[in-house]
């Protein structure tokens, strides 16, 4: 790969277009447009690696798109949407899609993955790991028990606690780093927190989750790419739902322990 600056910005422009649904030679086309301002299928196709006759199938596509204009002269001349208008638009056409894909999915999902699943099910990757404890925090109607280690608490994280305790969930939570407790104090400061009877650095955990008594998960850290500086770590976890899958058991008793022998 070219270290220019410019060729790199071009390369990073042309995989997104066409990760955004673009072919390739409309998507070479609109960047060539974007960085000429406007200009005709043989100015396009002298910057771009594009062949004028393939610069007219591109500019209909990005026409048809309403990404590039055309003025009917001759030859024609195209111009492209500015970077903030192209932002929006494909923000907006893919805000679209997502909420019929929502829609559509909703329509189709089974009852029973909100009540019992049996098993134990896997899931690897911080990233992901992330999205299924984000994902159980939302579906939360009463409360929330959670403990983790400081580099593993994420602001989305912490927002989905803080949207949970705003519609009247108990957030009860492990001490953690004082970075980590002042942080979510100032997120959440209606949240309880309760004494850890682990040292968590001595050990590869990484979080227990409780939702509602019915929904468990457990992760631990594993060895990764590098993914996440300066931890070259990543996340494996566990999870089940329903109150009498194995593992909601078992968690749900260690936590009963772990809190106070008062609770119902």
């Amino acid at each position: 790969m070219s270290g220019d600056p410019t060729d790199q910005a071009r390369s990073a422009a042309v995989k997104q277009l066409k990760a955004l649904g673009l072919s390739t030679y409309a998507a070479r086309t609109f960047v060539a447009l974007v960085s000429l301002g406007e200009g005709t299928a043989q100015d396009v196709s002298e910057v771009a690696d594009v062949p004028r006759t393939r610069v007219y199938d591109a500019a209909d596509e990005l026409h048809q798109r309403g990404l590039v204009d055309v003025k009917q002269s001759n030859p024609k001349r195209y111009w492209a949407i500015s970077p903030e208008t192209t932002r929006r638009h494909f923000e907006q056409e893919y805000d679209h899609r997502v909420t019929t894909l929502e829609d559509a999915l909703d329509a189709l999902d089974s009852e029973t993955r909100s009540t019992e699943q049996r098993g134990v099910w896997s899931v690897t990757g911080r990233d992901t790991v992330a999205e299924r404890v984000v994902d159980f925090v939302s579906t939360a109607e009463e409360e929330v028990v959670y403990m983790t280690i400081g580099e593993l608490l994420t602001d989305e994280l912490a927002e989905s606690l803080s949207t949970a305790s705003d519609r009247g969930v108990s957030i009860r939570l492990a001490e953690m780093s004082q970075s980590a407790e002042a942080h979510l104090e100032q997120q959440v400061p209606d949240a309880e927190l309760f004494e850890s009877l682990w040292n968590w650095s001595d050990t590869p955990a990484g979080r227990l989750l409780m939702v509602d008594e019915k929904k468990t998960l457990v992760s631990v850290l594993i060895d990764g790419n590098g993914e996440h500086p300066p931890q070259p770590r990543d996340e494996t976890a566990i999870w089940g739902t329903g109150r009498t899958n194995s593992l909601v058991v078992v968690l749900k008793a260690l936590f009963t322990w772990q809190l106070d022998s008062g609770r119902e």
